[in-house]
């Protein structure tokens, strides 16, 4: 059952002993609703699987208490916090739960006690809301986490809205927090030379396409694939995805800009249909989203570059240019 901010709180309320549980590889916005939830209601912060690095920079620097790989049949409530899909829970068992998240796509909410979803650039952004309505103070931990989490999730505000930086000018506002104070605690985080190594290949190996005045650009790497998506369309490209595998498994890592985005290309909508077409699960944002399926890495990779030049194709007139472009070009 879909509820507003206060319901939500107010659900949470009934509940003893509530895990707030982030996706695999957890990052800011995740870590710090599930915190800024925390603090507001009482509970446990958990992650399923790890957390990335500036989410682990932030968890020490501002003293998260967290819980890894929690079980939670441990726990009379569990609120999956950011999170679209089974599979970023690494498929664990859930029982009473509900559902906190700003995805174009949530299957969660299908089988959930109840939800909150509302289309944001952050989950932090929904939480904020929710704090605003019952009146709950902002602290400065949480500050400093609810910032970082909306700057990370934007992309350093470039996809950012209207209500994004309202939000933000909100939360410096109430909680005290600078914004350089956040900006310092990013550049801190080390650039992990196994990412580097990861996002070189990844350009290397690169192939594209180009459709009118759209570049798409596709690649694997064995670990960071996200990293080296984004890396993609920071170099040129107007659309990435960006594939690796593991344990059978095939996950792709897909990116646009902005104006592809405002173009009519929903990453989210196209990544779920392509999971369809396989075992496995889909999804995300217009400009940034993922699946994880089983099937072979370069049918899977041709099938989302199919998709995205259909979707282009259709938006850009008759006359464009379509080709593909060899690595000697």
């Amino acid at each position: 059952m879909e509820v507003d901010e206060v319901e939500f709180f107010n659900r949470l309320l009934d509940y003893q002993n509530i895990l707030y549980l982030c996706h695999r590889n957890a990052d800011p916005d995740a870590v710090s609703s599930a915190f800024a939830l925390s603090e507001a209601v009482g509970g446990t912060v958990g992650l399923v699987d790890g957390c990335n690095r500036v989410a682990s920079i932030l968890i020490e620097k501002i003293g998260i208490e967290v819980m890894d790989k929690p079980d939670p049949a441990d726990y009379g409530l569990t609120v999956v916090v950011d999170t679209s899909t089974q599979a970023q829970l690494n498929d664990i068992e859930l029982r009473n739960y509900a559902v906190i998240d700003h995805h174009t796509t949530t299957a969660l909410t299908e089988k959930a006690d109840f939800f909150l979803r509302r289309n944001t650039t952050s989950t932090v952004e929904i939480v904020y809301d929710i704090l605003k309505a019952i009146g709950a103070p902002i602290t400065r931990r949480v500050g400093i986490g609810m910032l970082t989490g909306i700057i990370t999730d934007t992309g350093h505000f470039k996809h950012a809205t209207v209500d994004t930086f309202r939000t933000v000018a909100n939360i410096i506002e109430n909680s005290g927090v600078e914004y350089g104070e956040v900006l310092d605690l990013m550049a801190a985080t080390p650039q992990d030379i196994s990412m580097r190594i990861a996002i070189l290949k990844a350009a290397s190996r690169n192939q594209m396409e180009r459709v009118g005045e759209m570049l798409i650009a596709t690649s694997h790497v064995s670990s960071f694939g996200g990293s080296a998506s984004s890396m993609l369309i920071n170099i040129g490209a107007d659309v990435s995805f960006v594939g690796t595998t593991k344990d059978g498994n095939v996950r792709v890592s897909a990116r646009a800009k902005r104006d592809a985005v405002n173009a009519g290309l929903n990453l989210g909508q196209l990544m779920e249909d392509v999971s369809s077409e396989y075992k496995g699960t889909g999804g995300g944002h217009s400009g940034a989203a993922g699946i994880e399926v089983v099937g072979d890495l370069n049918e899977v990779l041709r099938k989302c570059r199919e998709k995205a030049k259909e979707t282009l194709k259709a938006l850009i007139p008759a006359n464009s240019t379509y080709k593909y472009i060899s690595e000697d070009e």
